[in-house]
């Protein structure tokens, strides 16, 4: 039981509304002083910064850096003309946009919140005007966002690949079935409660092929971005950390010379956005390397490996144990909390069990960005009825139907680990 002490104690922090990294950090100084002295705490000090000493971990800010470019160079304008054009002619046809764009994104910004409160300021005002109810808006809004972080390059399947040491390149595949299978779902509830309420599309007709090649043509270089990423790794052009240094190069050149909207004077903002989530992100990877070391030398992961093996050998069983666990943490938990907590406690144990690490990683990812939008701390929800003006009351009797689609994507990823991760294996000669 002494053993857990810091476990125990990064809750207690967590729960006096101690910023994660700081509860992660502060139970790990806990153990290195007082519980484990065998360990000179000038090392423990120097894991604190050789941690994040690593050429991947640079992926992060370039990632980051593009999601802030990507919001003054037009490219999210430009993207949601298409996502218009190719859903507009559906029942429900603005809010089918606020899904089709969430999924756009994805590939560009990888960051639920920040999609969350874009599309709140931009897409649910017009919504309410084509008497859309606010609920209902904000409620397609925070689902929707739960794709982005999914679809690569979100920086979730960054930090898991860094925490649980597999390819990046490969979750950056892993990610695409998942994230569409999300799309469809969230597509399929919209049109079912929008022909039952009466939602109008916002074009009268299906597009023409026309008109999609010419609204394509205007948004190439958007759409470019995600799939010069891909093809960019997959063809060793570049690693994924260095993509993400062509993809903030590419959003410049785009911004400032192609669609023209990219000023001088937004380029502080852009290092100022960029500087601040570097940082919120690296200090939590800080933390819970260190949690991890602690875990590691306290042999945890193999303490909850011999009980879930001891529970059960039923693969489906352990899986759906695991991701009770995790709705019921991500419940309470931040996604990026929940993720530097759980990986390095839960990857060690599924690898023993038999799962694939990066079929785990998309179950974990998926099942935080359910929490995100799940009370009675997800933080898109927050987000998108804070900036909508939505009670939480209202919000929560529109996204129950969003919630059971997306855990029936949950299921499907889950138990068919042939059809999450069919792409990586298809692109990649080693599974």
């Amino acid at each position: 039981m002494e053993s857990l002490i810091p476990v125990i104690i990064l809750f207690v922090l967590f729960f006096l509304n101690i910023p994660i990294a700081f509860a992660l950090i502060g139970s790990s100084l806990y153990y290195f002083i007082f519980q484990n002295d065998a360990i000179p705490v000038n090392n423990v000090i120097q894991n604190f910064v050789t941690s994040v000493e690593s050429f991947p971990y640079l992926a992060v800010p370039f990632f980051i850096m593009v999601g802030s470019v990507m919001n003054f160079s037009g490219i999210s304008s430009s993207l949601m003309k298409m996502a218009e054009v190719l859903t507009g002619h559906m029942k429900g046809g603005l809010a089918q946009v606020n899904v089709l764009l969430s999924a756009m994104m994805g590939g560009i910004s990888g960051s639920a919140n920040a999609d969350a409160a874009m599309q709140s300021k931009i897409l649910v005002p017009e919504m309410v005007k084509r008497n859309y109810s606010k609920s209902f808006s904000a409620a397609v809004t925070a689902a929707s966002s739960s794709i982005s972080p999914v679809i690569p390059p979100g920086t979730n399947l960054i930090i898991y690949a860094l925490i649980a040491n597999v390819s990046v390149a490969k979750m950056f595949m892993a990610g695409y079935t998942p994230g569409i299978l999300m799309t469809v779902a969230l597509m399929l509830v919209v049109r079912i409660i929008s022909k039952k309420r009466g939602y109008l599309p916002t074009r009268e007709k299906r597009a023409t092929m026309k008109e999609i090649l010419l609204q394509a043509k205007e948004s190439i270089w958007a759409l470019l971005i995600p799939f010069g990423i891909i093809l960019g790794m997959r063809f060793g052009v570049f690693t994924p950390t260095e993509a993400g240094g062509v993809a903030v190069l590419f959003c410049f050149v785009v911004g400032a010379f192609i669609y023209k909207t990219l000023r001088w004077s937004h380029i502080p903002i852009i290092l100022k956005d960029t500087v601040y989530g570097t940082g919120s992100v690296m200090i939590l990877i800080i933390g819970a390397k260190v949690f991890g070391y602690y875990l590691t030398l306290e042999r945890i992961p193999q303490i909850i490996t011999n009980f879930l093996v001891g529970f059960t050998d039923n693969r489906i069983v352990l899986l759906l144990i695991i991701n009770l666990l995790l709705l019921f943490v991500g419940m309470f938990l931040e996604g990026g909390a929940a993720l530097v907590i759980l990986a390095p406690l839960l990857v060690p144990a599924v690898k023993n069990i038999g799962i694939d690490p990066i079929h785990f990683g998309v179950i974990i990812i998926v099942n935080i960005m359910i929490g995100g939008i799940t009370p009675p701390f997800g933080s898109m929800m927050f987000t998108t009825c804070t900036i909508v003006g939505v009670e939480l009351n209202d919000f929560l009797k529109e996204i129950i139907p969003f919630i059971i689609a997306l855990l029936i994507v949950l299921g499907i990823v889950t138990y068919s680990e042939t059809l999450t991760l069919f792409l990586p294996n298809l692109l990649y000669s080693t599974p």
